[in-house]
């Protein structure tokens, strides 16, 4: 006998009831087995997806505008991946790539070197952003010791960010409300602070500049030579809702790096391939090459676990010239599955120029989302790069807001807890890249509806309106602030 199983436990997204054993309410779902991670509402009762729609049990559809997770990024159930994903599970999904010659892993490890622009990278394809992370340290170490660094093991972040859930990589996490308890955490902890308003506590200067890197190097611990890498997120995931660094700052971090024999990491799992607007997010910025790039969410796309590690050539010339055993990838990594998975959510991204935002779609959402909401009293910060945005509301708001979005036929990503003290809420705006013109009309209208007679925080003004722009059309009534 099979018997329905639920998306969380008990009381999601509320606090769990510790007294007395209650009579069970027939209004309410039995509580499952499933244990998972809860957000600030009630998981919603999932019937199935199509494109950039969630459809629900009772008939009604949401727009997905966070992608899932931030990972949805060619749209739900997209035939040719769902073509490519049957035809290959038919014809084998596993084979290991050290027994049997990888000629896919190998097709799709050229292909995607050759779209973010790094074609004589060696590729290293695991199964999660997490695995992937760890796997770009474990290179990074290997490439300074073969080099002759035998001391330089450590690795540098910032104190917003996050690099993933295991044990390591949470330690080295800035992600305030992830952050493993002082006994589990191996004597690790990000060691500088990133260079946006309020989080860069040394700052000199009114607003963080490119020389603010220097406080990266300023923090060295007294052992300089056992600094392997600093891992960094080129504009902020969900941690921060989508920070940008000042101009300058990642390459005069690069510099720096180089210059004192320590490699530059990237961490792209969540805003690479097309999601900022660009194959890369540190591509908006010039001299920003990593030694190691990492890439996850958009490359799976929400349809299996992919995720990639790129290493700068000369790197993995070292390694393999001097005769290091490559880290062990994992069982569920480099398969046939993936490998056909991963070239054909490339396929649709080259498809329809979502890696560079070819449509324009990005431009016009960033341009939409700031006149549509910049006056808001719940809205006090609006940041992001191409169809990643973070919507940072008033204190105390966010689950309001949630239920509002949701009324509204929306379904959004929350953010908090980002700011030194704790505090920190907002919504992250990331439709699918493959999203249409009218669909994202539909998003910022909706989210406008939402968040507009939403209270601001005590004392406090909204952010002043964004000055209106010319649409670019012969539309001589101008651009509805609604509208793309």
């Amino acid at each position: 006998m099979t018997h329905p199983v639920h998306a969380a436990g008990p009381g999601a997204g509320t606090p769990m009831d510790t007294t007395a054993t209650r009579p069970p309410d027939p209004g309410q779902p039995a509580p499952g087995q499933l244990l998972a991670a809860r957000q600030p509402a009630e998981p919603l009762p999932f019937s199935h997806a199509r494109g950039s729609w969630i459809h629900l049990a009772d008939g009604r559809r949401l727009l997905d505008a966070s992608s899932g997770l931030v990972c949805v990024n060619v749209g739900h159930a997209h035939p040719s991946v769902v073509h490519a994903m049957t035809e290959q599970a038919q014809s084998g999904a596993f084979a290991s790539p050290g027994a049997l010659r990888p000629a896919l892993q190998e097709q799709l490890a050229r292909r995607l070197a050759r779209l973010v622009g790094r074609p004589e990278d060696r590729v290293v394809f695991t199964s999660t952003g997490t695995s992937a992370v760890e796997m770009a340290i474990a290179l990074a170490r290997l490439a300074q010791r073969a080099k002759g660094g035998h001391r330089r093991h450590r690795i540098l972040t910032s104190s917003l960010s996050y690099h993933g859930n295991s044990a390591l990589t949470l330690a080295l996490s800035g992600h305030r409300r992830r952050r493993p308890r002082h006994d589990d955490a191996m004597g690790l902890r990000p060691e500088f602070d990133p260079p946006y308003p309020g989080l860069h506590r040394r700052c000199r200067y009114a607003r963080c500049r490119a020389e603010c890197a220097e406080d990266v190097h300023g923090v060295m611990p007294e052992d300089p030579e056992s600094v392997a890498a600093v891992l960094v997120e080129p504009v902020s995931g969900t941690t921060g809702g989508g920070y940008t660094p000042p101009d300058g700052y990642l390459s005069r971090l690069r510099s720096l790096n180089a210059d004192q024999g320590v490699l530059t990491l990237h961490d792209e799992v969540l805003t690479g391939l097309g999601r900022t607007g660009l194959p890369l997010a540190a591509d908006h910025w010039p001299d920003t090459r990593a030694d190691i790039t990492v890439l996850s969410k958009g490359l799976g796309a929400g349809y299996l676990p992919l995720s990639a590690v790129l290493l700068a050539p000369e790197h993995a010339e070292s390694i393999l010239s001097a005769g290091m055993p490559l880290p062990m990838m994992g069982t569920m990594s480099a398969t046939p599955l993936q490998a056909a998975v991963g070239l054909a959510v490339l396929d649709v991204l080259e498809e329809t120029g979502a890696l560079t935002d070819a449509r324009g779609l990005g431009a016009r959402l960033e341009g939409a989302l700031r006149r549509s909401l910049a006056g808001l009293p719940a809205v006090t910060d609006i940041r992001g790069r191409g169809q990643f945005h973070g919507i940072e509301l008033a204190p105390g708001t966010l689950r309001e807001a949630m239920r509002r979005t949701r009324a509204r036929d929306l379904l959004l990503y929350p953010f908090n807890g980002y700011r030194p003290d704790g505090s920190g809420e907002g919504l992250i705006v990331a439709p699918p890249l493959t999203s249409t013109q009218d669909e994202l009309d539909f998003l910022v209208r909706r989210l406008h509806q939402a968040l507009e007679d939403l209270p601001g925080p005590e004392g406090c003004g909204p952010l002043p309106s964004a000055p209106p722009r010319a649409k670019p059309s012969k539309d001589p009534s101008g651009p509805h602030p609604e509208t793309l």
